[in-house]
This record gives C-alpha cells, structure tokens and sequence, in this order.
C-alpha cells in the first residue's frame, strides 16, 4: 500500500536488517494515524518460523518490502513465538 490511511495493512515478504546482515521473512503489518501525535504509527508481527537468531527485545532495525524501507524497533515475543515490530512515520508498505 503506497498511501497511509486508516486501516493500512501489509503482509507478506519483508527483508530484516541489523548490524550490515539481512534476513528474507514474513511480516503482517498494520497501521494509522494516532490523533494525539498525529504522525502515522506502524506495528506488526514478525512470522513465528523466521530466523530471528541473534534478535532481542528492544533491538534498532531497518524493514524493508518492495513498497519501502523505514527503521523499526523489535518488542516483546508473543506465546507463539513472534516478535513485535513498531514504527513512526512513513511505513515500508
């Protein structure tokens, strides 16, 4: 999705990277404008069976997918395994 409006979503094959190295994985992705800030925030999964070694909580990362590229945080792993995603501004989809 190249426009950000409410209920934007993006799922499928997002490239991960962190400290010059590169993963290939699969992502599902949400966003929208918050009226507080008023800046589009963007948050997601990171697919349970991607190779997330070496990858912590709290770790800076760049997203990248064929729509864009946007720097992102990784948070909490959720009980199936996943990895949350967070962003602010223009998302990578």
């Amino acid at each position: 999705m190249s426009h950000h409006e409410p209920g934007a979503e993006y799922s499928g094959p997002a490239t991960l990277s962190k400290d010059e190295q590169s993963r290939t994985l699969e992502v599902t992705l949400k966003g929208e404008v918050q009226p507080i800030d008023g800046l589009f925030h963007w948050y997601g999964r990171i697919k349970a069976d991607a190779d997330t070694s070496g990858l912590r909580s709290g770790d800076r990362v760049s997203l990248s997918t064929e729509h864009g590229s946007a720097e992102a945080r990784l948070s909490d792993v959720d009980p199936w395994g996943r990895f949350r995603i967070t962003g602010t501004g223009r998302p990578p989809f």
